[in-house]
């Protein structure tokens, strides 16, 4: 396999990794990051989406955007991309951990093969590339990380009741990271989002409660608070001020007080 150009892959220009990159957030992410010149690694599974994004990402900010349709809840499929990655000689400066997705019901009406799909993905994935791309970045002494966890990670959520788990999982190992690989240069920053509009709430198979709906959010500026805290090199961001109240509000609340909440602003 040939390598990215001697211009693209030395230390002129960076290169990041953007996983779920073919729509929502990972598009934004995307998006911003190419208007700095950050050369692309995009990263999902649907292929025709990304290759609209690429030409036009190429054809805007005159950068480089390398291809990657991966299956990130196959097993093994992280170790893969790096090794792809690899072959070419591309050095990934930074990790933008979005890909993704939730399940919507009570936890025993849902599918058991579609939860542990969702568990492979939304932790086994991210926590695979975390340590494959986190370990270069610790050898050479710089990097950055930016995980997507969710304002559902602060609290248990019936009727998210698993992917409310996995978001807390990310939370608590991007934080730890946050303190763990800095002495290396290596800057790690979660980013809880509260409901943004993508196309989330479909794939989950999910209503969208009037009560929701005020707390929503327009994907671009919760990317830009996700870059924007990873450069202020914060260990976790909270988007927006409504996201913020609520996120306070629950630090005054007992968990049983939380889990009704979250009920009433979920159910339709």
């Amino acid at each position: 396999m040939s390598p990215i150009s001697d211009a693209a892959s030395g230390s002129a220009q960076k290169w990041a990794l953007v996983t779920g990159a073919s729509s929502g957030l990972g598009l934004e992410f995307s998006d911003i990051l190419a208007s700095q010149k950050v050369n692309l690694v995009l990263a999902a599974r649907r292929l025709e989406p990304m290759e609209r994004l690429a030409s036009d990402l190429r054809r805007k900010h005159g950068i480089e955007v390398l291809i990657e349709p991966t299956d990130l809840a196959a097993p093994g499929a992280a170790a893969q991309l790096k090794s792809r990655l690899d072959d070419r000689s591309l050095r990934i400066d930074i990790l933008v951990n979005n890909a993704g997705y939730g399940l919507h019901g009570n936890f025993l009406d849902t599918q058991l093969d579609r939860t542990v799909d969702m568990i492979q993905l939304n932790v086994t994935a991210l926590t695979e590339l975390s340590y494959i791309f986190g370990k270069d970045m610790a050898a050479r002494g710089s990097g950055e990380i930016l995980l997507v966890a969710s304002l559902l990670a602060l609290q248990p959520v019936p009727t998210y009741a698993a992917y409310a788990a996995t978001k807390s999982y990310v939370l608590a190992l991007g934080e730890a990271l946050h303190d763990e690989l800095r002495p290396h240069g290596v800057v790690v920053t979660t980013l809880c989002p509260g409901h943004t509009e993508t196309g989330f709430d479909a794939a989950a198979g999910a209503p969208v409660s009037p009560m929701l709906r005020l707390l929503t959010m327009k994907p671009r500026p919760v990317a830009e608070s996700g870059l924007h805290a990873l450069s202020q090199r914060k260990a976790s961001a909270i988007p927006g001020f409504k996201n913020n109240v609520v996120a306070f509000s629950n630090r005054l609340t007992p968990r049983s007080m939380q889990r009704a909440t979250m009920k009433k602003v979920i159910s339709p």
